[in-house]
């Protein structure tokens, strides 16, 4: 997808807190986002507050100043603050940085706030960073407290048991990276040399034992790997001294300490090259528009007093952006058609040439722009709406040809019906010479271009239509046939280009389910294999049945995708052959057809 890209000169809050002190969403920054037909990769950013997170998100950016940095012990930023620009690999994709507001700020002490921003980060975003000072310690593993709450602020289904699977979980949240600022431990363990990531997952291993305080230390380590996959971690010097610290926005690379600079490229480096696109269930690609309407969602659950529900959100978003598809396609036909014909065209076939390609291109605009249209309304819907389109500018054409042919007729055979009216074939040879000229201007007329499909259309005097009154009707009946062939084809090559697009988007979409199990079910393998060196083997023999069930529900996609595109191609072809009756005599045998051809 290139579509269209947004890049801001600095960022806009994209949600902040009202008069009341509830979370509203910006609409300026929804306008922006809704600009962005390009795929996003979202990294947010969120942490203690006065750690330094919005430094690294201006080195996101590419720039020294942006996201609000500050130099004393008050938090900058409130809300959360989004800042668009092109990917600098991805090249088409649009890379979208969110700055959270920093948590446990003293002034604000507001700790429902801070669930529901660290909750939104999670939501948006394809990437997490959690940026903290120090070391991972249990002490830091305490303060992020949020993340074993966030079941009590996000529910997967909504009908969700307590305990439901964390694998639920994993379909939707996104990567985690862990930064640690002002760093000045050595990275080993007894002794031997260990990486930044290795030092995390070091830090995230488990207590053996039952008791209170073991379950209570054993929580927050539990909810990150069971939540978060993969896991990242980067281990940053302080950059400065404490003089240079307070002007961090004025300075450059060659101000600061030479090995902060190192490990501030090789972060920026792995989200680069990283983070992944922004994906809902079943690997949907998330546009900056559907990023924005996904915050309009979860906000407005939350004003509400309800818990975010990812499946509901899907659900919401799916009516609105196939609706929107529609929309977007009959615009670009109307464009295309308008743009493309000239009236009257001189065949039925010229001008089924053009409705064929634009047609293409917008089935492909919704194809692309759709999602979760399981009993394929919205694409029938599509397809009629095309076909009223269509059929409107077959009429246009069609009464255009008349308006030309008679316009014609009247210029060429003037001076014929003249001489009729003033008596001048009614002397001597006066009827040889009115068949000559009869003739001539027949000639004449025939040999003119721009009469468009009603080529034989009628008009003049009286006795011009008696004497080509036989041979205009057969020619009209000939030309009705011809154009009526040619529609009855563009219907059949419009319920198989629908047909096509359909097909290649449901195997893809089962690719990505496919792909999506498969992500899952290897983190739960991972994690398992990770229990049982660590020693847990119980957890270890729980897991199997979340295990189980993800290997259940893979096979079970694999199986249903033939039968499930054969109820698919009925579904169309029936409800299709109502509004599109060239298709009819074909319908039954096209589901053996496409299956064929995908099997």
């Amino acid at each position: 997808m290139t579509g269209q890209r947004v890049s801001m000169k600095e960022p806009v809050c994209l949600i902040e807190n009202d008069s009341h002190g509830k979370l509203r969403v910006v609409r300026s920054a929804l306008d922006i986002l809704d600009q962005i037909d390009q795929h996003v990769v979202v990294v947010s950013v969120v942490g203690l507050y006065r750690t330094g997170k919005s430094y690294l998100m201006n080195k996101l950016a590419g720039e020294r100043k942006g996201f609000a940095l500050g130099a004393t012990i008050q938090s900058k930023t409130k809300g959360i603050w989004m800042w668009c620009v092109p990917h600098p690999e991805k090249r088409d994709h649009t890379l979208v940085l969110l700055d959270t507001e920093g948590l446990g700020d003293v002034e604000k002490g507001d700790e429902k706030n801070d669930n529901w921003i660290f909750s939104l980060a999670v939501l948006l975003s394809s990437t997490l960073v959690y940026n903290s000072l120090g070391t991972i310690d249990n002490n830091a593993l305490e303060k992020l407290h949020y993340v074993t709450e966030l079941t009590e602020h996000i529910k997967v289904k909504s009908n969700q048991r307590d305990g439901e699977e964390s694998s639920e979980y994993l379909r939707y949240f996104p990567s985690f990276v862990w930064t640690v600022r002002d760093f000045t431990l050595t990275l080993e363990v007894d002794g031997r040399p260990i990486t930044a990531h290795e030092y995390l997952e070091n830090a995230l291993k488990l207590k053996t034992g039952q008791s209170a305080k073991v379950q209570q230390y054993n929580l927050p380590r539990s909810c990150l790997r069971n939540y978060f996959s993969p896991r990242w971690c980067f281990v940053f010097e302080r950059p400065a001294s404490g003089d240079k610290m307070r002007r961090m926005e004025e300075l450059t690379d060659a101000d600061l300490e030479p090995a902060f600079v190192e490990q501030a490229k090789e972060f920026c480096d792995h989200v680069f090259n990283e983070a992944k696109t922004k994906t809902l269930k079943q690997g949907l690609k998330v546009t900056g528009r559907l990023l924005g309407n996904l915050a309009e969602t979860y906000v407005s659950a939350i004003r509400s007093g309800q818990i975010p529900c990812l499946d509901n959100a899907v659900l919401a978003l799916a009516q609105i952006e196939n609706s929107s598809a529609i929309e977007r396609a009959r615009a670009h036909y109307q464009k295309g058609m308008a743009d493309w014909v000239a009236y009257p065209t001189e065949t039925q076939e010229e001008l089924s040439e053009v409705h064929a390609v634009m047609e293409k291109e917008a089935v492909a605009i919704f194809i692309n722009n759709s999602f979760k249209d399981e009993d394929q309304k919205y694409q029938l819907e599509l397809m009629k709406v095309l076909q009223e389109e269509y059929e409107k500018i077959c009429q246009r054409n069609y009464k255009e040809s008349q308006k030309s042919c008679e316009s014609k007729i009247e210029c060429i055979f003037a001076l014929l019906e003249e001489k009729i009216r003033d008596g001048s074939y009614m002397t001597p040879g006066g009827y040889k010479e009115y068949c000559n000229n009869l003739k001539l201007a027949t000639s004449e007329y025939r040999s003119e271009g721009g009469r468009g499909v009603k080529v034989f259309w009628g008009g003049g005097a009286s006795a011009i239509l008696e004497y080509y009154a036989s041979e205009r009707e057969n020619r009209a009946m000939e030309e009705q046939l011809v154009v009526q062939e040619r529609l009855r084809a563009d219907q059949q090559r419009t319920y198989e280009e629908n047909v096509n697009q359909l097909m290649e988007r449901m195997e893809r979409d089962s690719r990505n389910a496919i792909a999506e199990h498969d992500r899952v079910l290897q983190a739960r393998l991972k994690e398992q294999n990770d229990l049982l060196q660590q020693g847990f083997d119980d957890r270890a023999h729980q897991m199997q049945r979340e295990i189980d069930a993800l290997k259940g529900a893979k096979a079970q996609e694999e199986e249903k995708k033939p039968s499930f595109m054969s109820t698919a191609l009925d579904t169309v072809g029936t409800a299709a052959a109502l509004f599109l009756p060239g298709i009819l005599p074909k319908v039954g045998g096209m589901a053996v057809k496409w299956l064929s051809k995908w099997f």
